[in-house]
């Protein structure tokens, strides 16, 4: 019996992480994001410029929310569903590399990176609201 190929993992330090049964993480933040979207995979539609309005005004539940209507709504904002890896996983797609970016860019204030990766995928009817979600999920990422 063969057994499937294993995703090839970059560097010594994933395959040891690998063999102990721990993963090396990518980045707090898209781990986070990965939990939330395995969590609410089975979750019904959410319109994102609904859900917008819909966030408590408890930081912890707001920064909880935020995450989780980010990751129902994302597949919305790129008008197709973005992939995302298990969490743990050392690797990026490309989907995670640039919410990373974006995330990075809006906790920065680099207004000129977030404009141009936002242009980049999201129709501008649905840039505000993504944008509004994701300083949320990172302004409010500790308290998650």
């Amino acid at each position: 019996m063969t057994s499937a190929p294993s995703r090839k993992t970059s560097g010594n330090a994933a395959d040891q992480a690998r063999a102990h049964g721990t993963h090396p993480s990518a980045e707090p933040l898209l781990d986070h994001l990965r939990h939330v979207a395995r969590a609410t995979r089975c979750k019904g539609y959410v319109d994102m410029f609904g859900a917008c309005a819909a966030l408590s005004g408890n930081d912890r539940v707001a920064a909880q929310a935020a995450s989780d209507v980010l990751m129902r709504c994302l597949a919305q904002a790129l008008g197709r569903r973005p992939i995302l890896y298990r969490e743990g996983e050392s690797e990026m797609s490309f989907d995670e590399a640039w919410l990373m970016m974006l995330a990075r860019s809006l906790g920065q204030g680099d207004t000129s990176s977030a404009t141009f990766l936002l242009h980049s995928r999201v129709p501008a009817h649905a840039r505000r609201h993504l944008v509004f979600l994701l300083r949320m999920v990172v302004d409010k990422y500790a308290q998650v």
